[in-house]
């Protein structure tokens, strides 16, 4: 790829002069500086040329030019309008060629894009990082792997497996759409302004089928918040909000011992008990 095809710190620092950037946490707004940084994002997401990749809060564009550099066709959703209006400028200026489509919007509340992304790659706003997560996966079925850039302690959790001390209701919902794994730290310094959180890269795969219809995942991740709102007590206690008095009869049922905790289950395991209630 091509060297000039990455902003450095002085671009970047150009933009914010500019622009006169003010980065709000109530976006989530933390910009990647380093080229080597974007470079190893996009070599460990495994980014093809020709593919559509799906970016939410490109800022100022670091990864965006990376992945456009990898020949990839990006849908690129941001929340600031300045930052949307921004960035195909930038990207022209580097990449005539390349192929950029942006999506003023708020990543929560997307529905439709412009074309199906086979791949998320992004860092994501730390603060709604597992919404975000979550929402576009269920909308967006076609997304068939992802790597995003999230708080160290959100990351760990999502890729945690059932027993972990950091499992949680975030495991066992991302579980649902496929396998999760830990990729590696990344270090504050390549981010402006500096976050006073530690970062790490996660990867997803989806599952080859769905584990189940649309009303039974939303009926299992409902038991899967019952599961944890009380997470220490034992599931005959934790779900009588949702399965009633016979909540030991149906967690018999599903092959689940009542006096086990939300931590030991898989999100296969939540999915049988709703298929019993």
């Amino acid at each position: 790829m091509p060297e000039q095809a990455y902003l450095g710190a002085a671009q970047i620092g150009s933009l914010v002069r500019r622009l006169e950037l003010r980065p709000t946490k109530k976006l989530g707004q933390n910009f990647v500086t380093d080229a080597n940084t974007v470079r190893r994002i996009v070599r460990d997401a495994g980014v093809q040329s020709g593919e559509v990749v799906l970016e939410v809060g490109p800022g100022l564009g670091s990864l965006t030019v990376g992945l456009l550099s990898a020949g990839a066709k990006v849908i690129a959703i941001e929340i600031d309008e300045t930052l949307a209006k921004q960035l195909p400028k930038t990207v022209s200026e580097l990449l005539p060629e390349a192929d950029l489509e942006v999506v003023l919007a708020d990543a929560l509340t997307v529905t439709t894009l412009p074309a199906e992304p086979t791949s998320l790659v992004a860092n994501l706003p730390y603060n709604v990082s597992v919404p975000i997560i979550l929402h576009l996966l269920q909308t967006f079925p076609s997304i068939d792997r992802a790597l995003v850039m999230v708080q160290s302690e959100v990351g760990k959790r999502i890729a945690s497996a059932p027993g972990s001390k950091v499992y949680g209701a975030p495991s066992a919902k991302a579980a649902w759409y496929g396998a999760w794994r830990e990729v590696g730290p990344v270090s504050r310094q390549v981010f402006w302004p500096v976050p006073n959180v530690d970062s790490i890269l996660v990867s997803f795969q989806r599952s080859a089928q769905e584990l189940g219809t649309e009303a039974e995942r939303e009926r299992t991740f409902e038991l899967i918040d019952g599961a944890f709102q009380q997470r220490r007590k034992m599931l005959r206690q934790a779900l009588i909000g949702e399965l009633g008095t016979d909540t030991v009869a149906v967690l018999e049922r599903a092959g689940i011992d009542p006096t086990s905790r939300g931590e030991q289950l898989g999100v296969g395991d939540f999915l049988a008990i709703a298929r019993i209630d």
